[in-house]
């Protein structure tokens, strides 16, 4: 596989880490789990900076291999690194930090110039400026810039929004995005905040404790019932792609088709006919057994159930709703309403996802 093949064991300290997964050349690959499972061991690990036995490869090249003692230093891997926390340079200008990234790199063809990643990026009128004198959310695109700019063969992101309230968090996350549609550069993306996961990541690999639990298309992933425990409850939901069908300016609404079903969402900057990523939490779909009438919620989907889970001891109940088209869609409901309604995997239903929760 010309990809990204990774396989480390080992103990540092009292952790231990086992884990063996593959990730494509291009997309995002969520590396996502509870807070001390492993994630950054993982990504310290692939970068060289935490020596741990195993095998890397990046595009057919070994980075590691422990059994035939391979072992490549940081600084000759062609690794793009975005910390958690704050990793600019207080003394040099944002132009100066970004062109440090730049230093050590080899300007070959097909190479990212200042110009593009600064466009990119958004962060032109901030050249000047010194790091102290920036938000969070800037400072972190900065640190993305100057990543970019070493001309990586793989970025990897360690929680890099997770120091940033939510409004900083909305205002970076389109970037995030950016770099997804417009770099062919792979990118492996740590995280424990499933709705951002949702939101950036193509493939997921779910670890607990140190291994994996399991990896897959994110659409698949998000769709298991029973990952819930690791996925979350107050987020937790799915991912579904639908075709722009057209906009209303008057209402501020974009109408989407889905496999011919219709849905409405707040107007978004999109050409008719694109497609693009929704993600709909569990805890914003209500079902109902006949299709409603006169109510104020905009998007009925048809379907039918093929699985429930109920938690025993709590009022709740996990429902996967197939609506058609390869997709499925997740609906936390109370137990109570599973008994009342009757529900049950083959019954009919209609999800119910109120526009504003878009």
């Amino acid at each position: 596989m010309m990809g990204i093949e990774a396989a480390f064991a080992g103990r540092l300290g009292d952790f231990s880490l086992d884990i063996a997964f593959e990730a494509p050349l291009r997309g995002v690959t969520a590396i996502f789990g509870p807070s001390g499972c492993g994630k950054t061991t993982l990504l310290r690990a692939i970068a060289g900076l935490g020596r741990l036995s195993g095998r890397l490869s990046v595009d057919g090249a070994v980075w590691q291999d422990s059994a035939r003692g391979v072992f490549l230093e940081p600084h000759r891997r062609a690794v793009g690194y975005v910390f958690q926390g704050e990793s600019l340079f207080a003394h040099l200008s944002v132009r100066e930090n970004l062109l440090f990234g730049a230093r050590r790199a080899a300007a070959g063809e097909g190479a990212l110039k200042l110009d593009q990643v600064v466009q990119l990026l958004g962060i032109g009128h901030l050249l000047n400026r010194d790091p102290q004198t920036l938000s969070g959310g800037e400072r972190q695109r900065v640190a993305i810039g100057r990543a970019l700019l070493s001309q990586p063969r793989l970025l990897l992101m360690d929680e890099p929004l997770s120091a940033l309230d939510e409004i900083a968090k909305g205002d970076i996350l389109p970037y995030l995005e950016g770099l997804h549609e417009s770099l062919s550069i792979p990118i492996l993306y740590v995280s424990h905040d499933i709705s951002e996961v949702a939101r950036l990541a193509d493939r997921m690999i779910v670890m607990g404790n140190g291994r994996k639990i399991t990896e897959g298309r994110i659409e698949e992933v998000m769709e298991r019932l029973d990952l819930q425990p690791m996925t979350g409850r107050f987020d937790a939901g799915v991912v579904l792609h639908a075709r722009v069908a057209r906009h209303d300016g008057d209402f501020a609404l974009t109408h989407l088709d889905y496999d011919g079903q219709s849905l409405a969402i707040p107007l978004v900057e999109a050409e008719v006919g694109q497609t693009i990523r929704l993600a709909i939490r569990a805890r914003d779909v209500s079902l109902a057994t006949v299709k409603p009438q006169g109510i104020s919620v905009r998007n009925i989907l048809s379907g039918h159930i093929v699985d429930i889970r109920e938690e025993a001891g709590t009022a709740y109940a996990e429902t996967l709703v197939d609506v058609g088209g390869g997709a499925r869609v997740r609906a936390r409901i109370t137990r109570a309403s599973v008994a009342d309604l009757g529900l049950e995997p083959g019954s009919r239903v209609y999800a119910l996802v109120k526009s504003i929760s878009f």
